[in-house]
């Protein structure tokens, strides 16, 4: 059923996950508010992924679930949620898009007494009666597609296609963060995040020194990132103390400097992680190196200077949190340091000759 969006004045949407998927949302509010400049569009996040989205042209609020509710009392934790309920329901939302198959998203759904509301087809998972909290169901689609092509699925089943253009990735970098960002860094380097919140989707420290080893004996300055984890800090420094020159920035900054210290570099190699859609919408060069999870959902988008390096084994993707559930993906593990310092060479000359 198409909607009539002259009609509608206010909309909500939901994405309830983590950082990468929240950043690849992004187009879904682009559009919105290009297309009907008259929508206030709010987004209902969880407080941590703020950073992705904050600074976006087409959002007029942030409505922030906080993770940290999850490990308080059950009273306490009721109600700090029935007061962000509420909070939703007195927004007097028209129409509300859930963008995961969640629970949460389907309940602010609800609550809000939207004359329309969209969400992605349950097919029996989560809690009963759910897809009654729609007026309009996303169908999922089979075969392997793009994040950034399955949200935008939300609006193609309200009569809104978007052209090619409106697709983009859009990360807000304040300019403060990115004056403050340079004092940390050197004018020409390398950036390396060989880290995930998922270590599965890691490579082994000694092909990632080799890389990087090949890098410095061209003289290249490397930089390494991470977040605060201490797994992924704790990586990091092992790869430091193998690879002596590299500034180690693990833990030391935020979202948003991440953000800058992307868009000033050279050259992001980089696994499965956010860095990777933060070059996506930044348009940098990358090298996405890719195991379990698939690059056809996950992978570069629409930046034409990336490349996505993986193992052709049949196996993959698996979407397994290691083979067998080991924690070590032999996708990963086998990859070896040679196919990555190819890349590197072909791609950075490519880049001098464009």
């Amino acid at each position: 059923m198409v909607i009539d969006f002259f009609k509608i004045r206010r909309v909500l949407v939901a994405k309830l996950r983590h950082h990468g998927d929240v950043l690849l949302s992004s187009p879904v509010f682009s559009t919105l508010s290009e297309r009907f400049p008259h929508l206030e569009i709010d987004a209902y996040i969880y407080a941590e992924t703020l950073p992705m989205l904050e600074g976006h042209p087409g959002i007029s609020d942030f409505l922030l679930y906080d993770k940290g509710w999850k490990k308080l009392p059950f009273f306490r934790r009721y109600i700090l949620e029935m007061k962000l309920l509420r909070k939703i329901r007195k927004k007097r939302y028209d129409l509300v898009i859930n963008l995961t198959e969640g629970d949460r998203g389907a309940i602010a759904a609800k609550v809000s007494r939207a004359h329309y509301a969209v969400g992605f087809d349950p097919q029996g998972d989560g809690m009963r009666g759910k897809k009654n909290c729609y007026t309009h169901i996303i169908k999922h689609t089979p075969r392997p597609r793009h994040t950034v092509e399955k949200q935008l699925d939300a609006l193609r089943c309200l009569g809104i296609f978007p052209i090619p253009e409106e697709r983009d990735l859009t990360f807000h970098i304040p300019a403060r963060v990115s004056d403050g960002i340079d004092e940390l860094l050197p004018e020409n380097y390398i950036l390396f995040h060989p880290v995930s919140r998922w270590m599965f989707k890691t490579l082994p420290v000694q092909t990632i020194v080799a890389a990087i080893r090949y890098l410095q004996e061209r003289g290249e300055q490397v930089i390494l990132t991470a977040s605060s984890d201490p797994i992924e800090k704790e990586m990091n420094a092992q790869i430091a103390n193998e690879a002596p020159g590299v500034i180690d920035l693990s833990g030391k900054i935020s979202l948003k400097e991440l953000g800058a210290v992307i868009a000033k570099s050279r050259l992001l190699i980089t696994v499965d992680s956010v860095p990777l859609h933060l070059a996506s919408a930044l348009k940098k060069p990358v090298i996405a190196l890719f195991g379990p999870t698939c690059d056809q959902n996950w992978g570069p988008w629409r930046n034409p200077n990336a490349r996505v390096i993986n193992m052709p084994l049949s196996c993959r993707p698996c979407y397994q949190p290691g083979c067998g559930g080991s924690g070590k993906s032999d996708c990963l593990e086998t990859l070896p340091p040679s196919k990555i310092i190819e890349a590197i060479h072909s791609f950075t000359q490519e880049l001098v000759n464009a």
